[in-house]
């Protein structure tokens, strides 16, 4: 019989399906329902970071049996970095948008490196990718956060660092062929990539609540 595989972008619509419906019964600190756009952003800041791990997925999946797939998968995943970034523009600018694209291609490049030099057991190289992984997340952190007093420095840099180790373990367990750990990571990376998702929904809708 032959074996049929979701496609990522498949896997993430039906995942956003579910995470919609979640969305809708949403309810505030205070007990009320939130208002629709308030979902809807966090609808689809969910829908962003479900294509950014999915995709990393892919990418180092494709990557670690040498599949020439592996191209295609790196153009689409940077393409989310775009999409992310476009998804701040209509609260913080295009510039800002612009920046935040920048930091976040640098994160996918940076992790082609790594996976890059795990591949070829190339220790030294994979501690500098390791170590400018680490630098541009805090980058990320701290452009975050003067954004948005919601979006505290420390706890946006603990998030991605969490990101970070979660994806390094993700291209591990694909080397070393530990199928059922990689299973279990995932799914940790996965719900780790929803939390942060809320907490920037949730930052936004506090710090703009007239426009929700």
């Amino acid at each position: 019989m032959k074996r049929t595989m979701m496609r990522p972008g498949v896997l993430a619509a039906l995942i956003v399906m579910g995470c919609a419906a979640t969305a809708g019964t949403m309810s505030t600190s205070s007990g009320t329902m939130a208002s629709p756009g308030a979902v809807e952003l966090r609808t689809a800041m969910r829908k962003l970071w479900a294509d950014h791990v999915l995709w990393t997925r892919q990418y180092i999946v494709s990557s670690v049996l040498n599949d020439p797939s592996a191209q295609a998968a790196s153009v689409r995943l940077l393409r989310n970095q775009d999409d992310i970034g476009n998804a701040i523009v209509p609260y913080y600018g295009a510039a800002a948008g612009a920046k935040l694209t920048d930091l976040l291609r640098q994160h996918i490049l940076i992790a082609v490196d790594l996976v890059s030099a795990a591949k070829a057991g190339d220790a030294a190289k994979q501690a500098d990718a390791d170590r400018r992984w680490h630098q541009n997340a805090a980058d990320i952190a701290t452009f975050l956060s003067s954004a948005n007093p919601n979006w505290p420095r420390q706890t946006l840099l603990d998030m991605l660092n969490q990101h970070l180790t979660l994806t390094t373990q993700e291209a591990v367990n694909r080397l070393q062929q530990k199928w059922n750990d990689d299973v279990t990571n995932f799914d940790a990376i996965f719900s780790q990539a929803m939390m942060m998702a809320d907490a920037l929904s949730s930052g936004i809708v506090k710090q703009f609540p007239a426009r929700f």
